[in-house]
């Protein structure tokens, strides 16, 4: 018996023991009888949050449990076992802002459908809008009068002189169990009554905690789920939801009022009675949450049906469907739709009511806003304010601030002008012209005279009205615009406006002055105005020869001109600018050379160019000429008779435009120099190029042959002999149509007359092109059978005749 009481003493022993080294690791004297197989995931997983709320690692922990006695081996066994386990009540949510928030909860899926149909309903969109959920914060500090439930989870801490640590669920009894204390039960306390029941029980244990040494602390870790009922809704159904939940979220996970749901007698029923019944419109049109109360597990909400929407439409801030409750005015309805806008009619509104049998229409007038009590289906409609004035006046022209100015009963034209800070300097004030709308909305003029009405002539101070428009005219209104125009030898030639006592000086220089070609002719053509015809005069203007000294553009005589003269500046007889052109290649002294005169001829350039050098090729000698835009327009005006859409038009004129930059012009210089008067020797024109080759002894044969290549010359040899050597004719070439090019730019092409065929001479440094065949298109099927029926036909006419 004494050994049975012996191993009793000894189990409890350890087992205290173990209980207080998973209670305080940190704090245990003799760790060398522990055996870690022993302990249990109760044991392990309050030795994994004694670690945590001490902020400290199990590496930190080693070396202070080997000291107190504990083998390497068995905390090598503890490691093991404390990576596989969670403190007990943790959760494994990965949420991040759960996990920072210190709370976790389990995670609630409900799916929502976004619905269009009561879209102008107001207060809709409240429940279609993703960004807001009416979620719970669980960051927030756990309110007081939280209700705990089975499925909450409680943190207890005892720290002080004597530590605890651990996360208590509340059971599905209701009820928490803390090591050493004992249960307790917390199901429908507030977690403010029940954290002082749980520090009294942790007192009646823990001594240092009555007496203050040690501290409790209790918060809720963990939250439950709860299930609520909506009824009513676009989503109806069962919905699980956090203890937290409001009933705003749990309508937005409904979707909100179903088509036709009520916005504002929603019923939050509790223990099958109605708590409290929610008008959505005070959040709405208030911001007031007051409704917005706290869900509790089977609740239900009950969603029924409107009893009474209006509509109203117009110039409103907010046009919509509305529901109204019994004892609302149309005062509250405008209130709802956010007031009138701007440009709204307030006076009166217009309402389209049912009756039994039809609709009747019924004005509002102001006063009745806050007695009209709107029926169902009643339709507003707030209409805008006339785009008229009540009180606008209007002045324009020499005035210095025209503008719209406020009538007033009694104001005359002079109290106007008076606004308007007066007449300017160039206001005609012998007549003012008035625009008055009558009665009958039709206008009429009236004209008032200005010097007298502001002399203090009672009667020419006519008295305004509503919407009249006086207008104040200018002197300068009534003079003509006169120009003048000058041509010629000027820099800036052109149109210029006449001023009083403008002369030939004063508009030279403002058209920049005479060029350095002017000459010292001057014609001024002028208008003729006479109010009698003469028929026996039949010039049209008058002619005004003057003579001005070119290099001044200050005359002597400084000639005043009138309205729509035409100045002509004349140019001097003879004034050119040297003109050059260019030889380049085979010559002495390649360059630019002036043109002495206008005979000047390519033979006298290549003469001042020092001739021709040994290695000139005589053949090979042209002159480019520039083309001109207009001459290039004149080519692309010639009439071909093809439509516009032939690719042969569009690829001339592309050609023409984008290739055609120089013409050349062949020269026979072996001619030009046995005699000067040759027709090869052509008259230079300013810009033309002369190029003159140098002898390369070989011919060029490319094209549709079977090589392109270059056939050395050779003195007597024919045309076919250079095809010849580079292997013929292909298969697309077009022999009778080859041609040649020779080093001067000109051209030859093969001949034919019956049977026999000429072909060009061939001189060195010569091109030979043979291009390719066209394509013929092949005849069809029904083309050869109807050429053959139409040969058929005339045989048999041919037969017929000879019989």
């Amino acid at each position: 018996m004494k050994k049975r009481y012996t191993f009793i003493l000894l189990l409890v022993t350890f087992l205290q023991f173990s209980t207080g080294f998973a209670q305080d690791l940190l704090k245990s004297t003799d760790l060398s009888t522990l055996k870690v197989d022993n302990l249990t995931e109760a044991d392990l997983s309050k030795i994994k949050a004694q670690l945590q709320s001490n902020n400290m690692t199990l590496d930190q922990a080693e070396p202070m449990a080997l000291a107190k006695g504990m083998s390497a081996a068995e905390f090598s066994k503890l490691r093991a076992r404390l990576a596989t386990t969670t403190i007990s009540g943790g959760s494994s949510d990965t949420n991040p802002q759960l996990q920072n928030s210190g709370r976790t909860q389990e995670k609630i899926s409900n799916s929502k459908v976004k619905g269009t149909s009561n879209t102008l309903v107001f207060g809709s969109e409240l429940f279609d809008n993703p960004t807001l959920n009416f979620e719970p914060d669980l960051k927030l500090a756990t309110p007081v009068n939280y209700v705990l439930g089975p499925g909450d989870e409680l943190q207890v801490s005892v720290y002080g002189v004597q530590e605890f640590n651990a996360s208590i669920p509340v059971s599905i009894e209701g009820k928490i169990s803390i090591p050493y204390v004992g249960q307790l039960a917390v199901s429908g306390m507030t977690i403010e009554a029940a954290s002082q029941k749980i520090k009294n029980a942790i007192a009646g244990v823990y001594s240092t905690v009555a007496s203050g040494q040690s501290q409790v602390d209790i918060s809720l870790s963990r939250i439950r789920t709860i299930k609520v009922t909506i009824i009513g809704s676009k989503q109806p159904g069962n919905y699980s939801v956090s203890s937290l939940a409001t009933v705003y979220n749990a309508l937005f996970l409904g979707g909100g009022p179903a088509l036709n749901g009520s916005y504002r007698n929603i019923e939050l029923l509790r223990n099958n009675k109605v708590y409290r019944v929610i008008d959505l419109y005070r959040f709405l049109v208030k911001g007031d949450q007051s409704d917005n109360v706290g869900l509790k597990d089977n609740d239900v909400i009950r969603i029924p049906s409107y009893t009474q929407r209006v509509t109203i439409t117009g110039e409103v801030k907010r046009p919509g469907i509305f529901e109204m409750k019994k004892g609302e005015t149309f005062s509250d309805l405008v209130s709802f739709a956010s007031g009138f806008n701007e440009i709204a009619y307030t006076a009166s509104v217009s309402v389209t009511q049912k009756t039994n049998k039809e609709f009747k229409v019924r004005d509002i007038l102001k006063s009745e806003f806050n007695s009209y009590l709107p029926q169902a289906g009643d339709v507003f409609q707030v209409t805008k304010i006339l785009n008229r004035f009540e009180n606008r006046i209007s002045i324009e022209g020499a005035v210095f601030r025209p503008n719209t100015y406020s009538f007033y009963e009694g104001m005359r034209i002079s109290d106007l002008v008076a606004k308007a800070e007066g007449l300017k300097e160039d206001a005609y004030t012998q007549r003012a012209r008035i625009v008055r709308l009558k009665s009958d909305l039709s206008t009429e003029i009236i004209n008032a005279n200005l010097a007298a009405a502001l002399s203090g002539d009672a009667n020419a101070d006519i008295l305004l009205q509503r919407e009249d428009i006086v207008t104040v005219y200018s002197v300068l209104d009534f003079r003509e615009e006169y120009n003048v125009t000058i041509a010629g030898e000027v820099r800036n030639p052109g149109e210029y406006t006449y001023l009083d006592n403008l002369t030939l000086n004063d508009l030279l220089v403002q058209a920049g002055g005479l060029t350095g070609s002017a000459s010292k002719r001057v014609e001024i053509a002028r208008m003729i105005k006479s109010d009698n015809i003469y028929a026996g005069n039949p010039n049209r203007i008058e002619l005004i020869h003057l003579e001005l000294t070119p290099e001044n553009n200050e005359q002597l005589k400084n000639y005043a001109l009138m309205p729509f003269d035409v100045i002509s500046i004349r140019r001097v007889a003879v004034y050119e600018k040297p003109q050059m052109v260019s030889i380049s290649g085979a010559v002495v002294y390649p360059g630019s050379y002036v043109l002495e005169n206008k005979k000047e001829t390519i033979f006298n350039i290549v003469s001042r160019a020092g001739g021709l050098k040994d290695i000139a090729n005589t053949h090979g000698v042209k002159i480019k000429r520039p083309v001109k835009a207009d001459q290039i327009e004149q080519l692309q005006s010639i009439d071909l008779n093809l439509p516009l859409s032939d690719s042969s038009v569009v690829n001339s004129n592309e050609k023409l435009k984008n290739q055609l930059q120089y013409a050349t012009i062949p020269v026979d210089w072996n001619k030009i120099e046995k005699d000067p008067g040759h027709y090869s020797n052509v008259t230079l024109f300013p810009g033309d190029q002369i190029e003159v080759a140098e002898l390369n002894e070989g011919v060029r044969v490319s094209g549709n042959v079977l090589l392109n290549s270059e056939i050395p010359y050779r003195k007597g040899k024919s045309f076919r002999y250079y095809l010849s050597s580079v292997g013929g004719v292909d298969a697309k070439g077009w022999k009778k149509k080859a041609y040649i090019i020779y080093p001067n730019g000109k051209a030859d092409v093969t001949g034919s007359f019956l049977f026999f065929r000429s072909y060009p001479k061939v001189l060195p440094d010569s091109q030979i092109i043979v291009p390719e065949k066209p394509e013929r298109k092949k005849l069809s099927a029904g083309e050869v059978v109807g050429f053959g029926s139409v040969i058929s036909s005339l045989a048999l006419l041919i037969i017929t005749a000879f019989k």
